[in-house]
């Protein structure tokens, strides 16, 4: 299984950012303000821990993601980045010439997340005016000229909403970047299924993760799935749950009920089923065992995160896995921090079941000899 962590363009903080899905950026404290020195921070030790690579996220709230990875590429080694970007904001001849020259020039470290949108409002903002629906249909004929364009073809295509005519990149990178891709909506399945390598899904139950996998497999039954969650690990559980209660401890009700009346306008049939798992209450938020809704009270998007001991966090990542999932995207507040405290905690047991290993092989940096905060690491078990 492979492991990503997640690059906080629209600033970190201690408490839980806004931001994403039609909810405001900011925080009720302790921001950390967007700086290239500190996402280099959170980029070269996510590399060091032994992540894959890290997302960055892409709307109207946060900085560019390509611009803010491009430059990210010099001060990382192996770190992949992978980019979500919109469909239909973007011409697919320029995205794709994009996709080849970053694939290129940082020696195949770009990985695509395709984002269709859920949000007509934020969508018109970038003078896009199409249903969902049709963003969805324009979705399916982008990724068409894009992958046929970094196969090294020339596309002529005309469509419903792209047309272009004798396409052609004038440099194709030796390996094409990997396409992911998530949706929970009837029609996101079938452009899944002929466009994307991995399909990703946010965090729900294990039970409503293994009903939307199984829908995937009906339509393509080789599809590779991931999984973009929260997590609050620490070396025993009652301090995992001690941090989790901090996070939400400076949100008032008024700061939840706006921010679930914004989230109801929703398009996006991943956040609905987000939001249905705590209902907008603060009183049943553990969902399933170590799988704490809290998050999605104040922030869209991704809702839920792993809470527990090392070990328990573990176990809920092997449970995922033995559905099917294969990469698990991360993050927590802040994410440097909490980076450390899953690469030392969480991979070390993970690696001691055999489930994981450093993608740099032995030559990777072993997780517990990484210094945190100025304290000794006791050596894992």
């Amino acid at each position: 299984m492979d492991f990503h962590w997640f690059l906080p363009t629209n600033g970190d903080s201690r408490d839980i950012v806004g931001g994403g899905h039609g909810t405001p950026s900011g925080s009720a404290g302790g921001v950390r303000p967007l700086t290239i020195g500190y996402l280099g921070q959170i980029a070269r030790s996510a590399e060091q821990l032994g992540f894959v690579g890290a997302l960055t996220p892409t709307g109207a709230w946060c900085e560019d993601a390509w611009l803010t990875t491009a430059m990210l590429t010099e001060v990382t080694e192996r770190l992949k980045f992978l980019v979500a970007f919109r469909p239909g904001l973007i011409s697919p001849t320029l995205a794709a010439q994009m996709s080849s020259t970053f694939q290129r020039l940082s020696g195949g470290r770009l990985l695509l997340n395709v984002v269709t949108g859920g949000e007509s409002g934020e969508q018109r903002q970038f003078g896009d005016f199409l249903d969902k629906d049709a963003r969805y249909a324009r979705t399916a004929e982008f990724l068409t000229v894009v992958r046929g364009l970094l196969r090294g073809e020339t596309v002529s295509y005309a469509g419903e909403h792209l047309r272009v005519e004798n396409a052609k990149l004038a440099r194709v990178p030796e390996v094409p970047p990997t396409i992911y891709f998530g949706g929970s909506s009837p029609a996101a399945g079938p452009v899944a299924a002929e466009h994307a390598d991995v399909y990703l899904t946010w965090g729900e139950p294990p039970a409503q993760v293994a009903e939307k996998l199984a829908w995937i497999r009906t339509l393509k039954p080789d599809m590779t799935f991931g999984i973009r969650l929260h997590v609050i690990t620490r070396d025993t559980a009652e301090q995992a749950w001690a941090e989790a209660s901090r996070l939400l401890r400076n949100v008032s009700e008024q700061d939840i009920a706006a921010v679930q009346a914004g989230l109801r306008q929703s398009e996006s049939e991943g956040q609905r089923r987000m939001l249905d798992l705590h209902g907008g209450s603060r009183d049943g938020l553990v969902v399933s065992p170590n799988l704490w809704a809290g998050v999605g009270l104040v922030r869209g998007g991704a809702g839920t995160a792993l809470v527990g001991s090392h070990t328990e966090v573990a176990d809920r990542i092997e449970e995922y896995a033995s559905l099917g999932i294969s990469e698990f995207i991360l993050s927590g507040y802040p994410h440097l921090e909490e980076a450390y405290w899953f690469g030392e905690g969480v991979l070390p047991e993970l690696r001691r079941r055999g489930l994981w290993r450093h993608p740099a092989g032995e030559k990777g940096t072993a997780p517990t000899a990484i210094p945190f905060a100025g304290v000794p690491l006791e050596k894992a078990s």
